[in-house]
């Protein structure tokens, strides 16, 4: 874990690129290569226990369910509102996502917090990378999250928030905020106690690399600084471990698939070349 921990997301890119192993030949358009995106970026899901016959009890279960939005909703929501076409190479990891984020967004024990917000922002952006539009990446982001019913400017604002904070800060006050004052200071408090059970916290794969990005930004090398700052967040260790080497893992196999995008867009563009080329000739033969 201490390279993942030490190491930043441009060098997690670059490691992912030498990695990488492109067929000779490859669509992109085809199932096969779509289905590798699917990459294990989710959330567990807990079932529900079979109880014993209780009426009244049933009743209310059910009650509570009905009040859920379906997951169908929020895709619906999403797709109405972006209309546009988007290339599957990125439309398979967001419909992923949006589908575990919003399995996460409903349980009862979620509640908003900014480090979590961080850790979405900076996923985003990640698998955004290199989106043909910029206009087009900051709508899909804006329908992505009112389709969860949540705010997309509160996101922007949080993550710029506490990036801003992060770059002045140390690895030693990053981890001592339980002892010192300020607006992210409060917010890291908040979240330690309610984390620490006095409150709702529901621990997220998004928390995790919200973590690691101001781990980043305070150039912290050191695995320890994690390990503390987890100690005072009451954050389980392990957990934000595994979670790291999911992102790691999903950073490298999109690396991989644009690359394969790349080489794809490149030869349609030469063969679009080469045709149009042929057909100038051909005309300027029969003329």
């Amino acid at each position: 874990m201490a390279t993942i921990t030490s190491a930043s997301f441009s060098a997690l890119t670059q490691c992912s690129k030498r990695k990488a192993t492109t067929p000779s030949s490859c669509f992109l358009g085809s199932n096969s290569n779509v289905s590798r995106l699917r990459m294990n970026f989710a959330y567990h899901c807990v079932g529900i226990r079979a109880l014993k016959p209780a009426p009244k009890m049933v009743v209310q279960c059910m009650s509570s369910v009905t009040d859920i939005t379906p997951v169908s909703e929020t895709k619906l929501n999403f797709l109405k509102a972006y209309k546009r076409p988007i290339p599957s190479i990125y439309n398979t990891v967001l419909q992923e996502l949006l589908v575990q984020e919003h399995l996460m967004r409903y349980k009862r024990s979620y509640r908003y917090d900014p480090v979590f917000a961080l850790g979405f922002v900076t996923v985003y952006d990640q698998l955004m990378e290199g989106y043909p539009s910029d206009e087009d990446r900051d709508a899909i982001f804006k329908a992505y999250i009112e389709s969860l019913k949540e705010d997309p400017t509160q996101y922007r604002v949080d993550a710029q928030k506490l990036e801003a904070w992060a770059r002045t800060q140390n690895p030693t006050s990053l981890v001592d905020f339980l002892s010192r004052e300020g607006e992210v200071e409060g917010i890291l408090k908040d979240i330690a106690e309610r984390a620490g059970g006095n409150g709702a916290f529901s621990y997220s794969r998004f928390f995790a690399v919200g973590l690691f990005r101001l781990l980043e930004l305070v150039n912290a090398t050191e695995p320890t600084i994690l390990e503390k700052l987890c100690v005072a967040l009451n954050i389980n260790k392990r957990s934000v471990d595994s979670n790291l080497e999911v992102y790691r893992k999903l950073i490298s196999k999109l690396v991989q698939a644009k690359e394969l995008l790349k080489e794809y867009v490149d030869r349609e563009k030469k063969k679009r070349e080469e045709r149009a080329g042929s057909q100038k000739a051909n005309e300027a033969i029969t003329t």
